[in-house]
């Protein structure tokens, strides 16, 4: 059975920040062909989900939300699965759910259009291939940006092979950009409006090139190479492993001034003992080394990590030296989650499995400790001037909100200001999850 063109899209991404860019570069792909995006799902006539396979109530979600895409009148737009599910899950979500007119993995869909027409004409539409060639060759130019913040992938994949993690399964080897790539897409990301790029990686500082002379670099020369691209004001990176984490990207810190003072540092457990069975390869005293170091070179920077409570064999002891590894980070924000055996990961099938009660109560005490570092970084910001970039519109009339140098949420309100506007603001007032300013002087657009 044939279905007709569909002439508008959406694009709904979970999870992580490489999904949000991976769902910008799918826009673009239809955009080019002469799509156009739609508000929401329901004026769409393609929705497509690019999801996340890192937790089981992602997946679960991923689900439910294709069933909610059947609309009153019986009808339903085309449904395309995309990323890490889509990979790891391949032709079972189709049995699964045999609505879904597209499955295509995060390292394919710049096939996109090709299985769209497959779709169209009511053939099989399944591609979670790995394959050599590089998808961002087939990918359109980018354009002008929506927003003045922008991603820009530089890496993917991961060959840590941390036992409870899915990543290496669903986005293949660590592969590195080609610097002229990167340098170009970046420019070209400057030239439509962008005034901020996040390198994103999943492990992002492992990136290494060759730059224009043939000479061969890692994350801190690309970095060096982005700060002299007239327009480009600010730089960050996410997400690092300690690994990784060389001396010479440290020092870039301390030297770069585009480069925000924000690093985000996953360390997942304070146990050496837990970590070990995680195959991570630091232990706490590495990891706080790091951090030590950082603090020399940036000793404004603002730390943020990753959490696994409740992995098996997490005992009392284990849990507490997390949270003596908190005290002693001193984090501005940080991300923590229960652990979530994922199919296919060694951790699934280990002894020792944590009682779900008991990982409720670690996370409650480990988020507690975490907010109130996170409240008591805003409040040491207040009085202090800064620029801010705005970044979207607030829910009150004139409320514009931005990010400052530190990731920070920052409200103000001036009707004369507008999106993309670099300025000057006193922090006056500091919540647990955003600040608020007032202006004191606008810089140059």
């Amino acid at each position: 059975m044939t279905q007709a063109d569909p002439k508008k899209f959406h694009i709904k991404s979970f999870g992580c920040q490489m999904n949000v860019y991976d769902g910008e570069r799918m826009s673009e792909l239809l955009v080019d062909q002469g799509m156009s995006a739609a508000g929401n799902s329901e004026e769409a006539d393609l929705v497509v989900l690019n999801t996340c396979h890192i937790r089981e109530k992602a997946v679960d979600k991923v689900y439910s939300d294709i069933g909610r895409l059947k609309r009153k009148d019986g009808t339903r737009p085309m449904i395309a699965v995309a990323g890490c599910v889509a990979q790891a899950e391949g032709a079972e979500i189709s049995r699964r759910a045999p609505s879904v007119d597209i499955v295509v993995g995060p390292q394919a869909y710049h096939r996109l259009l090709h299985l769209l027409d497959l779709a169209k004409s009511g053939k099989k539409a399944l591609d979670t291939d790995m394959p050599v060639v590089s998808k961002f060759d087939v990918l359109p130019t980018r354009g002008k940006q929506a927003r003045p913040n922008a991603f820009l992938t530089i890496q993917e994949g991961c060959d840590k092979f941390c036992t409870y993690c899915v990543v290496p399964y669903t986005r293949g080897a660590e592969i590195s950009r080609p610097w002229i790539d990167l340098v170009e897409e970046a420019r070209a990301l400057v030239d439509g409006g962008a005034r901020e790029i996040t390198l994103l990686g999943q492990n992002v500082n492992a990136w290494s090139g060759e730059d224009d002379k043939g000479r061969k670099i890692g994350l801190d020369g690309l970095i060096r190479a982005l700060d002299r691209l007239s327009g480009l004001e600010r730089i960050r990176y996410m997400t690092s492993h300690p690994n990784d984490m060389t001396d010479a990207l440290i020092s870039a810190h301390g030297d770069i001034p585009t480069l925000m003072p924000f690093l985000h540092l996953p360390v997942q457990s304070g146990s050496d003992r837990i970590l070990k069975a995680m195959n991570r390869s630091h232990d706490s005293s590495s990891y706080l080394a790091i951090l030590e170091k950082m603090r020399q070179v940036r000793p404004d920077i603002a730390l943020s990590g990753d959490f696994i409570v409740g992995f098996p064999g997490e005992t009392d002891e284990d849990f507490e030296q997390t949270l003596q590894i908190v005290r002693a980070a001193k984090y501005s924000q940080a991300f923590s989650f229960k652990y979530s055996p994922r199919p296919g990961t060694p951790a699934a099938t280990m002894d020792d499995q944590v009682a779900p009660e008991v990982m409720d109560e670690r996370l409650q005490r480990l988020q507690a400790l975490l907010n109130e570092q996170q409240y008591a970084f805003n409040q040491d910001t207040v009085g202090r001037v800064t620029d801010v970039l705005l970044e979207r519109d607030g829910k009150l009339e004139g409320q514009l909100i931005g990010k400052t140098p530190w990731l920070q949420s920052v409200h103000l309100i001036s009707p004369d200001l507008r999106i993309g506007d670099m300025v000057d603001i006193e922090i006056t007032q500091a919540g647990p999850n955003s600040l608020t300013g007032q202006i004191t002087e606008r810089l140059a657009a």
